[in-house]
């Protein structure tokens, strides 16, 4: 379907010209030489665009713009000015016009002013539309949540959306932090604004300062121009602080700074920064026992845990398996209708699940992609699910006749716990039921 125009011009003779080569072009136009007649077919019609000049002679193009606007604030206006007035055009560009041209100009110069406004609305409508998609993606109706600690957390999270109050998400690897800190920025005032992950020990610690917080140019070997950092690309909206219990002493002051006056510097810069951005952080770590132990900063940690939301591993919300496998199968099923053994239900049920959701979703991943039909049965699960599921009177461990040293297994099984965990110290002593300091101790005699 043709876009349509609607030109405001006095100059009857322009008006032509333009409106015959927008006709050649394939779109449809109509054509007023005053502004009240403009706004007239305006309201009878409705347009994707409209381009009018400023100077007229019974309203101005600017009156004409701030009636627009106040009808509509989706279509596209492009103001036409005289060479000397440009700053009429700036004007207009600040009350909402989308752009404007100068006279004279040619075939080329308006065929490509109109394409560059049409592609960047239609950018800003598949935005919008994304951001629409994010917005019911997650709703908290939309999540897997039928075990009572989990409706406990969405009942807390839920809440918590609707405020502006900085949260601190607290759970082992793989329990779903990002998941619930996007529920809260999407169902929150801000859900139209940015939502700005930092991963805090992904970012080497001589680049992290300038990643959250920017810099001016000079201000290091390197920084050939001004770059703005995440909390100011965030501004608005909401940053989310992933392993928050990895950030340096330093840089806790820094953030300290920003949570008490809402403002920060750029590396190498003087001038203060002011900032409204909702801070919502994570870790899997025990941030007390850091403040123990004069890692990490006490005022800070008070300052993080306004709202503290605690989530549960999978192995204590193991009712919630059979709604995330089908949920899991649906996301990876690509349209394909998959069952699922009982069997196979109850051993994933059984497994202790060290990754958490994180690692039910890439199993059934794994099963979905590599099963030869639309049934997974026992076959298709790894061995190591069905070595720690199954038959209770097997035994734990295979003895060799010839025997096995103590400390071999020992180190065998930290090692499998570790490489599980993905060297997480704290949820590996957990998983093998000892204190930390034991596991750091075993870790340091066996040479791991």
């Amino acid at each position: 379907m043709p876009k349509q125009i609607l030109l405001i011009d006095d100059d009857i003779n322009l008006g032509k010209v333009i409106g015959y080569q927008l006709e050649q072009e394939g779109y449809k136009v109509d054509k007023a030489t005053r502004g009240k007649e403009g706004l007239s077919l305006f309201t009878k019609n409705g347009y994707d665009m409209v381009i009018s000049d400023i100077q007229m002679p019974d309203i101005s193009g600017i009156d004409v713009l701030n009636e627009i606007r106040r009808k509509d604030k989706k279509v596209i206006v492009i103001m036409i000015t005289a060479y000397g007035s440009v700053d009429n055009a700036i004007e207009a560009c600040r009350l909402g016009a989308d752009d404007y041209i100068t006279k004279p100009f040619g075939k080329e110069q308006l065929l490509f002013t109109i394409g560059k406004a049409l592609r960047l609305r239609d950018l800003q409508n598949e935005n919008l539309n994304l951001r629409h998609e994010l917005v019911d993606k997650f709703r908290f109706d939309n999540m897997v949540a039928q075990s009572g600690p989990m409706q406990e957390v969405l009942r807390i999270t839920s809440k918590v959306a609707a405020s502006n109050a900085t949260v601190l998400i607290l759970g082992e690897s793989g329990t779903g932090k990002e998941l619930i800190a996007r529920a809260i920025h999407f169902n929150s005032a801000r859900k139209d604004k940015p939502f700005v992950t930092v991963n805090c020990p992904s970012i080497p610690d001589n680049l992290l300062e300038s990643e959250l917080f920017g810099h001016v140019k000079g201000a290091f070997t390197g920084a050939v121009k001004d770059r703005p950092g995440k909390f100011e690309l965030a501004n608005g909206g909401t940053i989310f602080l992933d392993e928050i219990g990895d950030l340096k002493e330093d840089l806790q002051a820094k953030l300290l700074r920003v949570l008490q006056e809402r403002e920060y510097d750029r590396v190498g810069g003087g001038k203060p920064i002011k900032t409204d951005v909702r801070i919502l952080a994570a870790t899997n770590q025990d941030l007390l026992e850091l403040v123990k132990e004069k890692k990490f900063r006490e005022d800070l940690y008070y300052r993080l845990s306004v709202v503290p939301i605690v989530l549960p591993p999978l192995r204590e919300r193991r009712e919630d398996i059979p709604f995330l496998i089908d949920f899991f199968l649906e996301r990876f099923g690509g349209g394909r209708n998959f069952t699922i053994d009982a069997t196979v239900v109850q051993a994933l049920k059984n497994y202790s699940w060290p990754g958490n959701v994180r690692e039910l979703e890439n199993i059934i991943e794994r099963m979905v992609t590599l099963s030869a039909d639309d049934r997974i049965t026992l076959k298709d699960l790894p061995s190591y699910i069905l070595s720690q599921t199954g038959d209770s009177s097997s035994s734990l461990l295979r003895i060799p006749e010839e025997g096995i040293s103590l400390e071999a297994i020992e180190k065998q099984v930290i090692l499998e716990v570790l490489k599980r965990t993905d060297g997480n110290q704290s949820q590996a002593a957990r998983l093998l039921q000892i204190p930390r300091h034991v596991l750091l101790y075993k870790i340091k005699k066996l040479g791991i």
